[in-house]
């Protein structure tokens, strides 16, 4: 017997529609790989560029529950991308855990400098509106 396989590579986020503000879905086989595709998928209402990987950061975030982590964690990026002019471009690591109730993330993310790239929009906030973490996948909607 002749068994053909078919592997699908699963897509990172989609951009879904919305009234007033920018909704996605980030995709991935673990909460990890959604969360660093979540990134990108808000990054993509800013940047279309291909981004260089030069800047190293580590990022440590704690929350009382995965949403408040998934909030806190795209937040960062807003803070990062205002603060230090960082846009990432690959999540080198990241590890999400629960201690004693709380919900803690640690990456390591690479980036660079915004003012090297077009921006195409902005994002001004995350929202707790419409957000949902699945088996398979986070949503999210931010305000543009």
């Amino acid at each position: 017997m002749n068994l053909q396989f078919s592997f699908i590579k699963m897509k990172k986020f989609e951009v879904l529609e919305h009234i007033a503000d920018g909704k996605f879905r980030a995709f991935g086989k673990s909460r990890e790989e959604q969360f660093g595709n979540a990134v990108f998928a808000m990054f993509s209402f800013m940047f279309e560029a291909k981004v260089a990987s030069k800047v190293e950061k580590e990022i440590h975030i704690e929350a009382k529950d995965e949403k408040a982590l998934l909030y806190k964690w795209i937040e960062e990026f807003l803070y990062l991308l205002d603060a230090d002019s960082f846009i990432p471009a690959k999540v080198k690591k990241i590890k999400i855990s629960k201690s004693k109730g709380v919900f803690t993330l640690n990456a390591v993310v690479l980036g660079d400098a915004s003012n090297k790239y077009k921006s195409i929009g902005s994002v001004k906030a995350v929202t707790y509106a419409e957000m949902e973490l699945a088996k398979d996948f986070v949503q999210v909607v931010v305000d543009l």
